[in-house]
């Protein structure tokens, strides 16, 4: 048990959360956690099984008395992105994440927490491992590659989960009950590159942008922060003559880039027109960002020219198609006042050998809304010569504000905190929807804790809110008949 969780209550939740910490899970990387899972419910003789894609279900018999209520199962994901402080050596494949306590929060040194959702796996190891909660039939299942794809609900398999109730465990605010997400698709594109000599009046500089806040793409995308790849892509948007032979920007797809680097080669007599622009840029950006991405930094450094580039037309259609390129809210909902419907997240970019690289993830509870901000991202990249694929799509999940599940959730929250719950739906999505697709007859609900900045370095947990969850979780599965 690491120090930071020392006296925190629950302390057996705690003490689980503090034991994921300890073990690397990257989306992709889940071994560790799945034999943890494993080697925890022998240890309770409790039922489990591992499912072909490698989703695990732990299975608990009903408290005594409660054996002809209806089975629920308490569901989370495994995996948790992995993002870190530039100055940080931690390697996420073998080193713990460094727990720390600050004030009324979890938060951690340096990297993402993993809250997200990690908070999910203590919540449910907890209460199997307590003879005396009280609940009926419980399941708890364990999905992996959550954040990189939904992989193991999609492939979740009917015949090996019993129940049709299902609490999501994968939320970030406390007293909202989500009912229903968007669903998504992701853009890949590729332009293809062609590398030539560097003129010898060519002088090379290095653009970074950073300083950003960055977050979830999905459920932090209405704060309306910065993307590190459209500010790079503006501040050089105006220079005639560049040829690229460098870029780095964003980490995942579901995550706000907050720092992006480019490397280019200008003529001399365009630098100081360069410098103008970049100054410019950022004096524009800190005052349109004043209030909700204030540290916004854009820094230009000259740095060895290099013998090749990329072709001048062709870093120019990049950049240009960066420029263009739709990137946050398109929509907000009216069925839902509040809440996006559709937006965009211009996520990763990379240049090798053979072409630019450009990953983009869109959302939308509307199915065409969904495919068509997609196609218009696509377009423009389409129009400099890239080729583009559709990968990933996933179903948004239709709310249903008179299920079974949901009056249960509403109940038990009043009951146990004397208020009434938000009842409302997500623009981040959640495997929800897919199990709910790939499982006739679910019904579903997904709350959780308060938690903030998920997906950033700034990652935090509420402590005192976590055991309000825990607390509200075993009262309403007390209830459920």
């Amino acid at each position: 048990m690491q120090d930071a969780v020392k006296g925190l209550k629950p302390q057996a939740l705690w003490n689980y959360f503090s034991d994921l910490s300890d073990i690397p899970r990257e989306s992709g990387n889940e071994e560790g956690v799945r034999q943890f899972l494993l080697a925890f419910a022998k240890e309770h003789e409790l039922e489990s099984i591992v499912d072909a894609v490698g989703n695990v279900i732990v299975r608990k018999k009903a408290y005594p008395g409660f054996e002809k209520r209806p089975s629920v199962a308490l569901q989370g994901h495994m995996d948790m992105v992995c993002v870190k402080e530039a100055w940080s050596t931690h390697d996420f494949e073998k080193d713990p994440i460094e727990l720390v306590q600050d004030g009324d929060f979890l938060k951690a040194n340096g990297t993402t927490l993993g809250g997200d959702n990690g908070i999910a796996i203590a919540l449910a190891l907890d209460i199997l491992a307590d003879k005396e909660a009280k609940h009926g039939p419980l399941e708890a299942i364990f999905t992996i590659s959550e954040e990189t794809g939904l992989t193991g609900a999609f492939n979740i398999e009917q015949d090996k989960v019993q129940s049709r109730l299902l609490i999501n465990l994968d939320s970030e605010e406390e007293g909202v009950l989500y009912i229903g997400c968007a669903g998504g698709v992701e853009v890949d594109v590729t332009l293809p590159v062609q590398w030539e000599q560097v003129p010898s009046s060519f002088k090379a500089f290095t653009l970074t942008a950073d300083g950003m806040l960055g977050g979830h793409s999905g459920g932090e995308i209405h704060k309306q922060r910065a993307n590190a790849i459209k500010v790079a892509a503006r501040a050089l948007s105006q220079i005639h003559s560049c040829m690229v032979f460098k870029a780095e920007g964003g980490t995942k797809r579901n995550v706000i880039p907050s720092v992006c680097s480019l490397s280019f080669a200008v003529p001399s007599g365009e630098i100081e027109t360069l410098k103008a622009f970049v100054s410019q840029t950022q004096q524009m950006l800190s005052d349109e960002y004043a209030l909700n991405d204030p540290d916004i930094r854009l820094t230009l450094e000259e740095t060895t020219t290099p013998k090749k580039a990329v072709d001048g037309t062709i870093s120019k259609q990049l950049l240009t198609s960066l420029y263009a390129a739709p990137h946050g809210v398109d929509a907000m909902s009216f069925r839902i006042p509040g809440i996006v419907e559709t937006s965009s997240n211009l996520a990763i970019l990379r240049l090798d050998e053979e072409a630019f690289h450009v990953t983009s993830s869109h959302r939308s509870s509307v199915l065409s809304a969904r495919d068509d901000i997609a196609r218009r991202f696509a377009s423009v990249f389409t129009l400099a010569g890239a080729k583009t694929t559709f990968v990933g799509a996933y179903p948004a999940w239709t709310p249903n504000p008179d299920s079974a599940l949901t009056g249960f959730c509403a109940k038990a929250y009043e009951e146990y905190t004397g208020k009434k719950p938000e009842i409302t739906a997500i623009h981040a999505g959640l495997e929800c929807g897919i199990i709910n697709s790939r499982i006739p007859g679910m019904d579903s609900v997904s709350f959780g804790p308060d938690m903030f900045d998920v997906h950033s370095t700034k990652e935090r947990i509420s402590i005192p809110s976590v055991e309000r969850i825990s607390g509200f979780t075993r009262h309403l599965l007390s209830i459920i008949e």
